[in-house]
């Protein structure tokens, strides 16, 4: 794919961009360098890099991944995502190692297939505002993962675009499924759209569950307007919906971190119909954003696009404090929708 090409499906719809930079809807910001150098670091013995800015910094793999496997605001040790390095198992590949922090998976979920070994074979691009980290080619899958962050000038935030490449001689339907491990002792905060008065004769609310998860499950909160998960350790909950607020949020220890997003309404998605999934177990709580369906075609590639958010907030000591900070939440997405990098359907 030439420079600034966008990766269709089938239908011709655009569903990304290509490995190489340069499209009108490139993730950089002409002018701005937000970061420092990269400085090395270590993660449970695994090389690292460190990227920083004024607001906060994040590390990742150096090596292995795609992987980021630390975050933090400016002048604070703690790390907000989890940390899991002794928790991996055996696929046909070889072993899988967890390692915590945030992954780019695919679905729908073929655990032979999903789970590929990526310890090795890194590639390491280092640019003004950012890095661009490249898996190798995965012979069981025929697919090449990376990301691409570039730290934002302005504020505690990133930008960060998650590809899929094929690289085999078939096509291959997938969604980009992108999971963040988050440690427990936190609220999943889910918008969804209130009650509304008067006779309608369409839905506009839905929620899937996973066969292991009881509607009974206490952690599980649902409210006009906001669904919230407690991460509490318990037994595995998994459930997942079509948000179309753009955003879903984790709070904990008096910081939030916001995950923005494109809700793509109208295309097909995995899990009958999600583009949202949350899984709390006992030792960790992933949040999960989706993609739509796409037909990948031998040489093309699809993106998923976010943008984080991290900031210091006010104790929940209640529900109408969490109220709250989903509403100012959702006020500055609509504040902002229309200049961040989506991606457009």
């Amino acid at each position: 794919m030439s420079s600034g090409d966008v990766a269709t499906g089938t239908d011709g719809t655009s569903t990304g961009w290509s490995t190489t930079g340069g499209s009108t809807a490139d993730l950089s910001r002409a002018g701005e360098s937000t970061a420092a150098e990269p400085t090395e670091s270590d993660y449970h013995g695994h090389a690292a890099y460190r990227l920083a800015s004024e607001h906060l910094w994040v590390d990742v793999l150096a090596t292995a991944g795609p992987r980021i496997v630390r975050l933090g605001l400016a002048g604070s040790t703690r790390n907000l995502l989890a940390e899991t390095p002794d928790i991996g198992w055996e696929t046909p590949h070889g072993r899988y190692d967890l390692l915590g922090g945030h992954r780019l998976w695919f679905a729908p979920e073929d655990p032979d297939r999903v789970a590929v070994p990526d310890g090795d074979g890194l590639i390491v691009d280092i640019e003004p505002d950012g890095i661009r980290l490249t898996g190798r080619a995965e012979a069981p899958t025929g697919l090449v993962r990376s990301m691409t962050l570039r730290l934002l000038p302005d504020r505690a935030a990133f930008e960060l675009r998650h590809q899929l490449q094929n690289v085999a001689d078939t096509p291959v339907e997938l969604a980009p499924w992108s999971i963040t491990q988050l440690p427990l002792g936190g609220i999943v905060l889910l918008p969804q759209p209130p009650a509304a008065p008067g006779h309608h004769v369409r839905p506009n609310r839905m929620l899937v569950l996973w066969p292991y998860t009881s509607w009974e499950d206490p952690r599980l909160r649902p409210r006009d307007g906001l669904l919230s998960l407690d991460a509490i350790a318990g037994p595995s909950l998994k459930l997942g919906y079509f948000n179309d607020a753009g955003w879903v949020g984790y709070v904990r220890d008096g910081a939030v971190l916001v995950r923005r997003f494109e809700p793509l309404s109208g295309r097909a998605h995995a899990d009958l119909g999600c583009n949202v999934e949350v899984f709390v177990g006992r030792q960790f709580l992933e949040l999960e954003l989706l993609g739509p369906l796409t037909e990948l075609a031998p040489g093309r590639s699809v993106s998923l696009v976010e943008e984080w958010d991290v900031e210091a907030t006010d104790p929940v000591e209640n529900y109408a404090d969490l109220r709250d900070l989903a509403g100012r939440i959702g006020r500055d997405q609509l504040g902002r929708a229309d200049v961040l990098p989506w991606l457009v359907a």
